[in-house]
């Protein structure tokens, strides 16, 4: 498959903006008005907190929370729309298995929020998936994100207190796993 171009790379990007202009709305909402939207996230093993599996990638602990994952956010995902025409297959796999991943494993009385989840599935499914499909460009681009992103990976262990490494860890094994399977559909695909 080719690289997209100009308008079709921008199609393919739209799922990104829509997370990331969601994320902000949100955001501005719970600043401005009394609605305390965090309390959404997501609740380990409580039955009221599955909502928090959709949810939680919309809702941040403030700005700084916010602006962090809106960067990755952005980066990842414009790199995931130019290597990939999965980028809306990805970003619903990463939210619902990581969030399924954190409301089932995650610590008790709790409420996970953010989108670092899904920084951290982009980021693994990136550097998968171009070996997965064993495509040069994807793969590059795979290496490109171990190298400037690699240190996320301290980000799936429990070393920081408040910091949600379950999450994380979800997030980035929803990642792989989409970047195995996706990766291998488009090499059978590709021979067909």
């Amino acid at each position: 498959m080719s690289r997209p171009g100009g308008s079709a790379w921008l199609q393919r990007v739209v799922p990104v903006l829509v997370l990331v202009g969601l994320m902000w709305l949100s955001e501005l909402l719970d600043l401005l008005t009394p609605l305390r939207l965090d309390g959404y996230g997501i609740r380990p093993r409580d039955p009221d907190g599955l909502v928090g599996v959709v949810l939680s990638p919309f809702l941040h602990l403030g700005l700084g929370h916010l602006v962090a994952n809106t960067s990755g956010l952005l980066v990842l995902g414009a790199l995931l729309a130019w290597t990939t025409r999965h980028l809306w297959l990805v970003t619903a796999g990463v939210v619902l298995l990581g969030g399924l991943g954190v409301w089932l494993l995650g610590g008790p009385n709790t409420v996970v929020i953010g989108a670092s989840g899904v920084v951290y599935g982009y980021a693994a499914f990136l550097a998968v998936y171009g070996f997965a499909a064993r495509r040069l460009a994807p793969a590059m681009a795979g290496l490109f994100v171990v190298l400037v992103y690699g240190g996320l990976l301290w980000g799936v262990l429990p070393l920081r207190e408040g910091v949600s490494w379950q999450g994380h860890l979800f997030g980035a094994l929803a990642g792989v796993g989409l970047a195995l399977w996706l990766g291998r559909q488009d090499r059978t695909a590709r021979r067909a």
